[in-house]
């Protein structure tokens, strides 16, 4: 008995939690809380899988019916729209028919033509908007330009026939793509030989031209890096020129203040006849010092005088090497 009881509850266990297999609940949880496990046993005679109950779930077949209804409507009409258009198609890209076909088509696209713009003018049987004014035009107005009754009615009468013999003509070339017949087959297999030599050809064709691709790049990215190399020497002259107009305005800069250092100098010195007796105490070898001193900065005056059209002429030599 207590071997039955065991497999019963655990047989209760498993089919609670095959009931709710969107829960998060393991046979512990069950089994710590009875209560809980007796609330979903009751719950499972009223609910299926998902979590719906027996009425929601026939209102929701119900519903999936109604739409798949829909979608068949639609598709058949939306089916049945795209072949008349293609119909319209093949008679503007072939220009030639019968009379009585030539009319047939003529009737259907301005058919067609009135449907969809009184379809844009009243929106009313798909969306709930109001109808827009285009031009001050109404579903009516458009109407009026339908053809004539008795063409009308010729038309529906002959177009089952011909969509019926439009959408077989679809059909067989469709089944032709896929399922090839042998004689289409032995015709392919007879005209082979002439087809790869074609495609022999074109591949030889398309070699050379990738070839003298090849080629041609090659020639422009020659050209490209001498260009290059060029436009690098131009700037670097440009840098070196600019380095030496500013070394020269620099060395100008230092010869003038060395001239008015000098100057001073001098000025100082002149203007020191009231210590006249200092100087008598002053060493020779001190009046050597201020002489040389003094020569040294007339030297270098001249040096960085000459230096500057030096470097000059230096880097105008320079330019003439590198353009030859």
């Amino acid at each position: 008995m207590s071997h039955r009881l065991i497999d019963g509850l655990f047989g209760s266990l498993l089919a609670v939690l095959a009931s709710f297999p969107l829960c998060d609940v393991t046979e512990d949880d069950l089994t710590q809380n009875p209560q809980f496990c007796k609330l979903l046993v009751i719950l499972a005679k009223h609910m299926d899988r998902t979590g719906l109950t027996a009425s929601l779930k026939a209102e929701l077949e119900k519903a999936e019916q109604n739409l798949q209804s829909q979608r068949r409507q639609w598709l058949h009409t939306e089916v049945l729209h795209r072949s008349l258009q293609e119909m319209i198609q093949d008679r503007h890209v072939r220009k030639t028919e019968p009379p009585d076909q030539s009319m047939l088509h003529e009737t259907m696209e301005k058919c067609l033509l009135v449907a969809e713009c009184v379809r844009q003018l009243d929106p009313s049987d798909t969306t709930n908007q109001e109808p827009p004014f285009v031009l001050g035009l109404t579903p009516q107005n458009v109407k009026e330009l339908m053809p004539a009754d008795k063409d009308v009615q010729r038309m529906r009468q002959a177009l089952p026939k011909h969509l019926e013999k439009h959408l077989r003509e679809k059909c067989l070339t469709l089944l032709s793509y896929y399922h090839e017949s042998e004689g289409l087959k032995t015709v392919k297999m007879s005209h082979l030989s002439g087809l790869l030599d074609k495609e022999k050809t074109r591949a030889e064709s398309l070699r050379g031209t990738c070839q003298e691709n090849r080629l041609l790049l090659q020639r422009q990215t020659q050209l490209y890096i001498s260009e290059l190399i060029k436009c690098i020497q131009l700037l670097q002259t440009l840098i070196l020129d600019h380095r030496l107009k500013i070394q020269t305005d620099l060395d100008g800069k230092k010869l003038d203040y060395l001239e008015g250092k000098c100057q001073l100098v001098l000025q100082k010195l002149n203007s020191a006849g009231h210590v006249h007796t200092r100087l008598n105490f002053c060493s020779q070898k001190n009046k050597a010092r201020i002489f040389f001193s003094f020569q040294f900065l007339i030297n270098t005056k001249n040096i960085l005088t000459h230096g500057g059209s030096l470097l000059k002429t230096h880097f105008v030599c320079l330019q003439r090497e590198a353009g030859v």
